[in-house]
């Protein structure tokens, strides 16, 4: 069988075949044409593995792969840049990197997510996107009455029905250009509001009702927007080995350094999916915002024992991480979200 890899950019790919030996049988550039990565593998052996990294544009590339009878190898680029070592780089020697890690059968690859995952997937991500351009606006708005003096105090919502009003009231003691400008960004800003909201209607027609998104929803603060960012970005938990692996790849477990009988925690790594990061994060901080009316759950006791010696932000951490562990029990068995402390509660009162 032979060995194919893919050195690909934005507009064109270096590709490279070697036969079982490491003879190279075909090194050539291929432009990104439509079709023009099938054409090119059409001619090498049915079956064989394509390696590729970890690029921008490498949906229709691995579709074109499989269109034409491959299997794709989808590589980290980042372990395979280590696992290399070469200090030049071309994209010949970056071909020729991957082949050798294929022939050596120490390819870092990752899960590929199915098309119509990749594609469901736009939707939160995209509301993501949008979301942080209305928060941006809406600090500029903020900055621009505070430039004049001009205090909205007593309104916890600048943007709702009430505070609209006072807004109205704030902009007619701006300057004139500053008044023009500070419009623009309130009609960009409704026009975003629609924007989000039409996607949000999407996503409600297309995950409402599943029961994995159901089950999700039972994780403490967790509801629809987080549960389908969680759903859609985790994807098939069987290709995480254990509920630790799943809480490393959502960026919920620091970095060890441990030397000398020293041990040291650091940051968490730069190659971990930054959509869970953020999913679980948040719905960490929703669940602390109301955990004095839940004191009793577990996420509220290992908020607190966790603050009490490392601070908040750690503590953060902690829940975060709970709930990716969480995540990876509840899909793994089908289950909703079942609370450490309320089981011990109950395994309590069956032994007394």
């Amino acid at each position: 069988m032979q060995c194919i890899a893919f050195d690909s950019h934005k507009h064109y790919t270096w590709a490279l075949v070697q036969d079982e030996t490491g003879k190279v049988l075909r090194e050539q550039r291929v432009n990104h044409t439509r079709g023009g990565l099938r054409d090119f593998l059409e001619e090498c052996e049915p079956g064989s593995p394509v390696a590729v990294e970890t690029i921008g544009n490498w949906y229709w590339i691995t579709d074109e792969i499989e269109q034409a009878g491959m299997v794709p190898q989808l590589v980290n680029a980042r372990r395979a840049k280590l696992m290399n070592g070469s200090l030049n780089k071309t994209d010949k020697l970056d071909a020729r990197g991957l082949n050798r890690l294929q022939q050596a059968g120490t390819l870092p690859t990752v899960w590929i997510p199915p098309r119509e995952l990749r594609d469901a997937r736009e939707l939160p991500r995209t509301r993501m996107v949008l979301v942080r351009q209305r928060t941006k606006l809406k600090n500029r708005i903020h900055a621009n009455l505070a430039k004049y003096g001009l205090r909205t105090d007593g309104v916890t919502d600048l943007f709702g029905v009430r505070g609209r009003r006072i807004l109205s009231q704030c902009l007619e003691e701006l300057p004139v250009q500053t008044r023009y400008a500070t419009q623009a960004l309130l009609d960009e800003l409704d026009h975003l509001q629609v924007k989000i909201g039409q996607l949000e209607e999407r996503m409600a027609e297309l995950f409402s009702g599943l029961k994995s998104l159901n089950d999700i929803k039972t994780l403490p603060g967790v509801g629809f927007i987080l549960g389908v960012v969680i759903l859609t970005e985790v994807g098939d938990v069987a290709r995480f080995p254990s509920a630790s692996h799943l809480a490393s790849y959502s960026g919920m477990t620091p970095r060890v350094h441990a030397s000398g009988g020293h041990v040291r925690y650091g940051r968490t790594r730069p190659d971990v999916n930054h959509y869970l990061k953020w999913a679980y994060a948040e719905a960490a901080n929703v669940a602390m915002m109301h955990r004095r009316r839940h004191p009793q759950r577990h996420v509220s006791r290992l908020y607190e024992r966790v603050k009490s010696r490392r601070g908040h932000p750690k503590a953060i951490g902690a829940v975060g991480r709970h709930l990716a562990e969480a995540t990876y029990w509840m899909l793994t068995n089908c289950e909703p979200y079942r609370d450490p402390a309320a089981q011990q509660t109950e395994e309590s009162k069956r032994e007394a």
